[in-house]
């Protein structure tokens, strides 16, 4: 079995961009089986009647949860497709095109100011709805690659996934790493090729690419007939149905002709292309001899992916899409836990540090009589002006009912939190809710107690799931208010978008707050966020010094090896920095140094990762 620290760093290399190449065994490959204005009150000591409660969730609602995470590389039309997906479903009107010009610029999915002015996704973003008697939620990601943690993250609350490819591009560098990261959580993968409305690459050349690269076998659902301007439509091969576009105006449902692959006549009329109907038949008969079938239960191991084709901007495929993601999505799975209340003061904390996705005691489903849950983002500021600050939680087991009392994983035992209030999200917008489900994610206010990865939970038994790490930042700058009389502004924007998880903040030993911060990250650009959303969300300028080191180190053997290290001479041009929980990292200049010191020091177990504590 794979170590924590070969799984973890495995997918820091695929998220940051290491060249490191690896594989691991199936058997390793684990499925993770509106205006907040709620209290979060605690209470510090409870009774075992405080957790009587049933919260056990109806079977009715589990098999009705689907929920869908869309990764792709920037530019292959990931929030368009988003878009279009709410639009089918009901949950808009009409749909925003990323590219629109003034007032109608910007999308559901995309609600920050600089998203609008960029055009790109720089935050995960949760949609929920309801269509043909089942309740989705989309999980909308960034594409690029500055924003990986969140993708990330994002996957760890998905039980779908949805690779969307350019078709004229076909397989590109951050879909390689975030197939990898599905395919380590063992994810079912759907692939959809977008803007066939474009010159594409043939459906052939696609879907070797994707066998060659990764292994997938695929099985066309939605065949494309024609590309760019002769792009007509889809054959679905489920069906032997034909789906004719007229295309549609932006932001409008397309007007669909069914045809019979049957009524040939027909057919050939209304395709009124002989060389595209000719093709159509050859390309039919040629799937049918060459293509295994579709097999479920090897699309939810991860072996073979649902194929579709089609164009979300002119809205060619995507109702088809949403349908058959419906039909053969799976519902809410487990996730692997650890009950922490059976080991006690030092061996609890060891063991608490230990826990990821490779470890625990057993598989919390969702049928599971207590509520579980975990924290896989923060976000503050969905309203400015009440400077909220929320916290994402993916239910795991059990229901949310309103007023319920939950224990939290880092906190002592029989410290109790109150959700007064949740909310459903819906991009930036939020609606209160009295109860959820597993596989939904919802809303709760976070006052600074809840951090990413954290878990909570109803019953007597303390259940954590493993953490969610933070991965090594490649650049470092000081950042400082240049305004004296604004700084106490300024240190309240810094301390609510650091608790986003976006970038990370290291401080010199033994400071306490009072002395020079250190933003790190995994790309510039989470740098220029942070400077935009302090002046547009906070009112406050702010200073960036770069400084010259490009990867960090969390010391897992802790501040006593790091000081037998530096008084041997051994640490000699490193930075010895602390994180928000007074851990060493060290900042190296170069992977050669950080690889001298990580072979040689094996004392240090220096890991490029880290998760929060699991306790306070």
């Amino acid at each position: 079995m794979a170590s924590k620290s070969v799984l973890i760093t495995s997918l820091v290399c695929l998220l940051i961009g290491g060249t490191s190449s690896f594989h691991l065994p199936s058997s390793q490959l684990r499925r993770p089986p509106t205006t907040i204005h709620s209290s979060t009150e605690t209470t510090d000591t409870a009774s075992s009647n405080d957790y009587q409660e049933s919260y056990s969730a109806p079977l009715t609602e589990i098999n009705r949860r689907r929920n869908l995470a869309i990764i792709s590389h920037p530019d292959s039309g990931k929030t368009t497709m988003t878009e279009k997906l709410l639009l089918y479903g009901g949950a808009l009107q009409q749909a925003g095109a990323v590219r629109m010009k003034g007032e109608q610029r910007g999308t559901q999915s995309d609600f920050m100011e600089m998203e609008r002015q960029r055009g790109i996704s720089i935050s995960a973003t949760v949609m929920s709805f309801d269509y043909n008697a089942l309740h989705i939620n989309i999980l909308d990601t960034p594409g690029h690659q500055d924003f990986s943690e969140d993708t990330y993250r994002a996957l760890a609350a998905a039980d779908n996934a949805v690779m969307l490819l350019d078709a004229a591009k076909g397989l590109e560098p951050q879909t390689r790493k975030l197939f990898e990261v599905c395919r380590m959580r063992q994810l079912p993968l759907f692939t959809f090729v977008n803007k066939m409305d474009r010159p594409a690459l043939t459906p052939y050349e696609i879907m070797d690419q994707i066998e060659a690269e990764f292994g997938l076998e695929t099985h066309p659902i939605l065949w494309p007939i024609g590309d760019g301007e002769r792009f007509k439509g889809v054959l679905d091969r489920l069906e032997n149905m034909v789906h004719l576009f007229d295309r549609a105006e932006r932001g409008s449902k397309s007007e669909v002709r069914q045809v019979s692959m049957s009524d040939l006549d027909t057919l050939k009329e209304c395709i009124n292309d002989d060389e595209l109907f000719d093709k159509l038949l050859e390309d039919q008969e040629l799937l049918e001899e060459l293509i295994n079938p579709l097999d479920m239960e090897r699309v939810i191991a991860g072996e073979q992916s649902p194929l579709f084709f089609g164009s979300a901007m002119t809205n060619f495929g995507v109702q088809l899409f949403l349908d058959k993601f419906c039909a053969m999505g799976t519902k809410p799975s487990g996730r692997l836990a650890k009950r922490m209340d059976e080991v006690k003061g030092k061996k609890a904390k060891e063991a608490a540090s230990s826990i990821d996705d490779d470890e625990g005691d057993e598989l919390i489903g969702p049928e599971y009589e207590d509520f579980t849950g975990f924290v896989f983002k923060t976000q503050a500021n969905l309203d400015p002006k009440h400077r909220d600050r929320l916290a994402y939680i993916r239910i795991v087991s059990g229901s949310f009912q309103k007023g319920m009392k939950v224990g939290h994983s880092r906190s002592k035992p029989g410290k109790k939190y109150n959700l007064a209030q949740a909310q459903t999200l819906f991009g930036s917008d939020r609606e209160s809710v009295e109860v959820a489900y597993p596989g939904d994610v919802i809303g709760i206010n976070n006052p600074g107690n809840f951090a990413i990865g954290d878990t909570l939970f109803t019953g007597n038994s303390k259940i954590a799931f493993p953490g969610i790490p933070s991965f090594s930042p490649e650049v470092f700058g000081y950042i400082r208010s240049p305004n004296p009389s604004s700084y106490k502004a300024f240190a309240k924007g810094i301390d609510q978008l650091l608790a986003e998880g976006a970038v990370q903040a290291l401080r010199q030993r033994n400071d306490d707050g009072g002395g020079p911060l250190i933003l790190a990250a995994v790309g510039q650009l989470q740098f220029e966020v942070v400077q935009a959303r302090l002046k547009s969300e906070y009112g406050v300028d702010s200073d960036m010094e770069p400084i010259p080191f490009t990867l960090a180190r969390w010391a897992d053997g802790g501040w006593d090896a790091v000081d037998k290290a530096d008084k041997d001479g051994k640490l000699f041009g490193l930075m010895i920095l602390q994180d928000r929980w007074k851990r060493p990292v060290l900042l190296f200049r170069n992977d050669w140094k950080a690889a001298s010191v990580t072979e040689e020091e094996k004392y240090l177990e220096l890991k490029p990762w880290s998760k929060p504590p699991m306790f306070d």
